[in-house]
């Protein structure tokens, strides 16, 4: 968990390492298995190595966690996540991540990613609530900046961008390096008007994703897993801000 949290190409790389030692030990460890999912996600969602057989093999590993951890509710949402993130499984994924919720109403990063999957499915209302139950439940959270991010996503699905430039600046300052809360800038600060701030965050993005274009965004995961709805609105902002097709 501490290489996860550095949330670093070479801290996944490692978190990825240190889980599958674990499985060799206990194949039957379903925290293991399910951070192999939450770390592949993040490497994809980075564009950090990570390859189509890893997806494949995570999401076997998701699926199997969520088989025997009945009763473990970080592993559940965790694998829940995964499945909505890289499988495109959006229903299923969110069925697991409340069955986690109901377990343990307590699990902050549990309320994280039942925001993020609100917001994704164009929810923004019940994303900011499960996002801001997050922030009270763990102020201090290692992954705090994902929340922020996440609300950022919620108030640009509702058409508040002011309010989401300052999430994203939020979820910047903590993790400079966060790609989502970089996009996310980039179509907000372009529906707001203020499009040589949403170029100039728009050359940050490129540095992180070389060859960046529209369609393949909207073609990569997780965008496939996205509302139509919240498609429209982050192509129609990278377009303003003159992201090539």
């Amino acid at each position: 968990m501490a290489q996860f949290y550095r949330y670093s190409e070479e801290g996944l790389a490692e978190a990825v390492l240190l889980a599958r030692h674990a499985l060799a030990i206990d194949p039957a460890y379903t925290p293991a298995a399910a951070l192999v999912g939450s770390c592949r996600w993040v490497q994809v969602v980075q564009r950090w190595k990570v390859s189509d057989d890893d997806i494949a093999d995570c999401i076997r590993l998701a699926r199997q966690a969520l088989q025997a951890a009945r009763d473990d509710a970080d592993t559940m949402w965790q694998a829940g996540y995964t499945l909505f993130v890289l499988a495109g499984e959006t229903a299923m994924g969110a069925t697991f991540v409340d069955r986690a919720l109901a377990l343990n109403p307590n699990a902050a990063n549990g309320w994280m990613v039942r925001g993020w999957i609100h917001a994704l499915l164009n929810q923004p209302e019940a994303a900011i609530e499960a996002c801001n139950r997050a922030r009270r439940l763990s102020p201090f959270d290692p992954l705090g900046f994902l929340s922020a991010a996440a609300l950022a996503a919620a108030h640009l699905a509702a058409r508040r961008f002011d309010e989401s430039i300052e999430w994203a600046d939020r979820a910047l300052h903590d993790q400079p390096g966060n790609a989502v809360a970089l996009r996310i800038k980039v179509v907000a600060c372009a529906h707001f008007g203020r499009l040589d701030e949403a170029r100039a965050e728009l050359d940050r993005l490129l540095a992180i994703y070389p060859g960046m274009t529209i369609t393949g965004w909207r073609t990569n995961l997780p965008a496939t897993s996205f509302s139509p709805e919240y498609v429209v609105l982050n192509v129609a902002g990278l377009r303003l801000a003159g992201l090539p097709e």
